[in-house]
C-alpha cells in the first residue's frame, strides 16, 4: 500500500437518506466482492448498512464458547434495526460447500468450536440460523430477516444458499 497522500476527498457525495437494509456478514476479506455481487443482484441493494465482524450471523449466535460475545452483537444489532430504521436484515454465514476447500470454513465457527469438521460447522451455522430466527431482536420485531450462507465450491464458485425457515 502506497498512500499518495495524508487525505483524500471521495467522488460520492454523502446521502442523508439511510439505507433500510442491515447485513450482518464475516470480516472475511476474500468474500466481500462476491457479497456485495449478491446484494445486488438478489436484492437489488448498492446501499446498505453494515455489521461486519468475525463469524459473520454466527457471532450472533451462543454457539461454543461465546455467550457473552453474541450477546453484545445481538445487542448492537438490535441497536442498529431500532437507531436506523430497518426493515430488512441480511445474516450471512460462510463455509465450504460439501466438496468445497477446507479452509473456506469459517475462522470465527472453527475457533468457537475447534473439534468440528466442516460439515459439522455447515450443521451448526443452520441450528445457529434457526435459533437467531425463533430468537429474533427484541423491540424491533417487523423487521424481514433473510438468512444465507455463502458456500465455497471445489471449483471455487460462490454459491449462496437460503438457510433456516421463514423469518418470524
Amino acid at each position: 500500500m502506497d498512500p499518495r497522500s495524508d487525505s483524500y476527498t471521495a467522488a460520492t457525495q454523502w446521502d442523508r437518506r439511510r439505507p433500510r437494509s442491515l447485513v450482518v456478514a464475516c470480516s472475511d476479506g476474500r468474500l466481500q466482492v462476491a457479497v456485495d455481487e449478491f446484494l445486488q443482484h438478489h436484492f437489488g441493494l448498492e446501499h446498505y448498512d453494515r455489521l461486519y465482524v468475525a463469524g459473520g450471523a454466527g457471532a450472533l449466535a451462543a454457539s461454543g464458547i461465546d455467550f457473552l460475545r453474541a450477546s453484545r452483537y445481538r445487542r448492537e444489532c438490535e441497536f442498529l434495526l431500532t437507531a436506523h430504521g430497518v426493515e430488512d436484515l441480511i445474516l450471512l454465514f460462510h463455509s465450504p460447500a460439501l466438496d468445497g476447500p477446507a479452509e473456506a470454513t469459517c475462522a470465527d465457527y472453527r475457533r468457537k468450536l475447534p473439534n468440528l469438521s466442516p460439515a459439522e460447522i455447515r450443521a451448526r451455522q443452520e441450528l445457529d440460523a434457526e435459533e437467531i430466527l425463533r430468537v429474533g431482536f427484541g423491540r424491533k420485531a417487523s423487521v424481514r430477516t433473510h438468512v444465507f450462507r455463502c458456500e465455497v465450491g471445489g471449483d471455487g464458485a460462490l454459491r449462496f444458499v437460503a438457510l433456516g425457515g421463514p423469518a418470524p
